[in-house]
């Protein structure tokens, strides 16, 4: 009888390559692989550049990356057999269990984390897991040729040459108001000749069609399997018109759909961004408060991050751990903005509401922007299928709070930008012609 995981023929071996400058380390998960019969280790190599180059010759279906190498570490080699041999999966090792090293492992394309030392069940169930789920990636990509040290283009054919600034709209708790905040910062950035796109990137449980009376069949799962060969008539294709003119990329139907982006890919999202980008003056990227890979890949693209909270107790102490986080990714500070959202005036406002004075100094960052709580203001307009600020009396609060934040990312992503344009043209001016030329310098 056999047991789940075991062969039924030659065909189901799951071929592993083990990647360890510690020669000791890779014999003992030899010996450890050789009990199991559905196990054959085809290539034992010592560095990260000798496992780049094994990966390409052998094509295992598992590789067992440790993550500290000298010539090469283990997230170098990981994110160059990403792109090279797509069809392998990378399970990374380290003795050292960090969680930014399992987030740059992930981020690079590792599949799963092991911490050494590693029980046998473990590596066994974790083997066998992951090449289960990567059976549907490498059966995509088993006859495509692939083209070697390529990165993924930023932009695919056919795109404009517009900036793509992505400003993702995030909380670390849930019912803070991040789909309206979100919806509405797309809204107001819509002027004439500005397209902006809106993404519904809460994968489980996204409002974005709730608040704008959205029904769509499609959504960015159609997408996923087409994300190396993304083009802008496909995506044109998924993407929903709003009727104000919004366009807006809805996220999976169903929670359960979540999984096909999360397990396969949960960098998609980011990476379809970033290509299609250049369609784009703004793309407004709606999330949910779970600190998922999806989430902190999207981060990372990010040209701005609007941090939105509350005035309690819970939520600024979360605000505060993300604000860590952004620390210990080295964003720089002004990439975050603080806005609390839901702010009860003067006269409403609740004993254990904590004062913004208070909370600023807590998080030592400035509040950009309190926006007044309203709640019938926001039912109504989501009665309607319309964006809060689509009302005309915009000297009204929150709609005027919300015209403001959409002001601010306006003038500081496009200000940024033309202050850029203006300091290389300045450079330029100065130059002597010929001499860059005659130097072998742009």
């Amino acid at each position: 009888m056999n047991r789940p995981g075991s062969p039924q023929s030659e065909g189901d071996v799951i071929t592993i390559l083990l990647v360890d400058d510690i020669p000791e380390a890779r014999e003992n998960i030899k010996k450890l692989l050789a009990f199991e019969p559905d196990f054959r280790v085809v290539g034992s190599v010592g560095t990260g550049r000798e496992g780049v180059a094994s990966a390409k010759e052998l094509k295992p279906n598992i590789i067992i990356m440790d993550i500290n190498m000298p010539d090469m570490d283990g997230i170098q080699a990981t994110s160059l057999i990403t792109e090279s041999v797509p069809t392998a999966a990378v399970i990374m090792m380290s003795v050292q269990n960090d969680a930014d090293y399992l987030r740059r492992a992930m981020l690079a394309g590792a599949r799963n984390f092991l911490t050494k030392p590693i029980s046998p069940d473990e590596l066994y169930n974790t083997i066998r897991t992951v090449h289960a789920q990567h059976k549907v990636v490498a059966q995509r990509f088993r006859d495509t040729p692939v083209v070697e040290n390529l990165r993924p283009v930023v932009q695919v054919e056919g795109t404009e040459n517009r900036p793509g600034h992505i400003i993702v709209v995030y909380s670390p708790q849930g019912g803070v108001g991040v789909t309206t905040v979100a919806t509405n910062i797309a809204s107001a950035l819509m002027k004439e000749g500005v397209r902006v796109l809106l993404v519904d990137a809460d994968l489980q449980f996204g409002d974005v069609g709730v608040l704008l009376n959205i029904q769509s069949q499609s959504t960015m799962v159609d997408l996923v399997d087409n994300i190396h060969d993304l083009d802008t008539e496909l995506f044109d294709s998924i993407v929903f018109t709003h009727d104000s003119g919004l366009k807006v990329l809805m996220g999976p139907a169903r929670p359960e759909y979540a999984e096909v982006i999360e397990q396969n890919n949960p960098t998609a999202v980011a990476q379809m961004l970033e290509k299609i980008g250049g369609n784009y003056d703004f793309i407004v990227v709606d999330t949910g408060h779970a600190l998922s890979e999806t989430v902190l890949s999207l981060f990372d693209a990010a040209a701005k991050i609007v941090l939105v909270g509350m005035p309690t107790l819970a939520c600024v102490k979360n605000m505060r751990f993300v604000l860590d986080l952004f620390d210990q990714l080295n964003y720089a500070p002004d990439k975050t903005m603080l806005v609390l959202n839901r702010v009860p005036d003067d006269r409403n406002r609740q004993k254990f509401l904590i004062p913004s004075e208070k909370i600023a100094r807590f998080l030592k960052r400035p509040i950009e922007l309190e926006i007044p709580a309203d709640e019938m203001t926001a039912l109504e307009a989501m009665s309607k299928g319309v964006p809060i600020v689509a009302r005309r009396d915009k000297s009204r609060s929150p709609i005027k709070e919300l015209m403001g934040l959409s002001d601010m990312l306006y003038t500081r992503l496009v200000g940024s930008q033309e202050e850029e344009m203006a300091d290389a043209a300045d450079k330029a001016k100065q130059r002597k012609p010929g001499l860059g030329l005659r130097l072998g310098k742009a």
